[in-house]
């Protein structure tokens, strides 16, 4: 009787809390699937790779839109409230193998890393797609402003930096497997639904307004439009 009380009072300490705001989870599955319909497009060539540029414009819309956030969105989704020194980062390295589930409700430290570093690994390869050539049809809208030579160079860092971005996408989602294996913590779910599981009077994050994440995405598509238009 003592152990099923001990349960139930255990499942009444835990209380769902929003952690992931609905701008953050339509960034992250939809630069999922845009990452994968470039990749796609980019090895098709040809006549698809128009819209190969329309995804690297709407992707660069998208990372715009997520620096931003990173400064004025809800304080699980700021750089302040994930990004730690390689102090944290290796404290935190060190509590892997527990398992139990962790304790940040955001991204840990190394999560946080991971982070932006894909953000700015995924910067470089629209940036540099902008001005990129495939010595046959297709040219980046900003091509003509540099020389062949620097068009080259860049074109061949968009194509290896895609690599290294593949890199980074496979640690997250080794890391995400980990969690959910060895230690029983599920962070896809959060991802849709935006909720953890957390202990009962642990602060929830602040979140921002939808509408505010609504007029930064349309600043974003229209500083790309006027970047991007020939």
């Amino acid at each position: 009787m003592s152990e099923i009380s001990g349960t139930m009072s255990g499942a009444a300490a835990l209380q769902r809390v929003k952690v992931w705001d609905l701008p953050v989870r339509i960034f992250h599955w939809t630069l999922v699937l845009l990452i994968a319909f470039s990749w796609w497009s980019g090895k098709e060539g040809g006549n698809v790779m128009q819209y190969h540029m329309w995804s690297g414009y709407a992707i660069l819309t998208l990372v715009l839109f997520r620096v931003v956030w990173g400064f004025c969105g809800s304080s699980s989704a700021r750089f302040t409230g994930f990004v730690r020194g390689p102090r944290a980062a290796i404290a935190y390295l060190r509590t892997l193998t527990e398992r139990r589930a962790g304790a940040h409700l955001g991204h840990n430290p190394l999560g946080g890393w991971n982070v932006v570093l894909l953000l700015v690994c995924i910067l470089i390869q629209a940036g540099t797609g902008l001005f990129a050539n495939d010595d046959i049809v297709t040219e980046g809208p900003l091509y003509k402003l540099v020389t062949k030579e620097r068009s080259d160079f860049l074109t061949a860092i968009h194509y290896y930096n895609f690599y290294v971005m593949l890199a980074l996408a496979a640690a997250h989602i080794g890391a995400v497997l980990f969690y959910l294996i060895y230690k029983a913590d599920n962070l896809v779910k959060p991802m849709f639904t935006g909720y953890k599981l957390r202990a009962a009077g642990d602060a929830a994050p602040r979140l921002a307004s939808t509408w505010l994440a609504a007029v930064l995405v349309a600043i974003a598509a229209c500083a790309v439009f006027f970047i991007v238009r020939k």
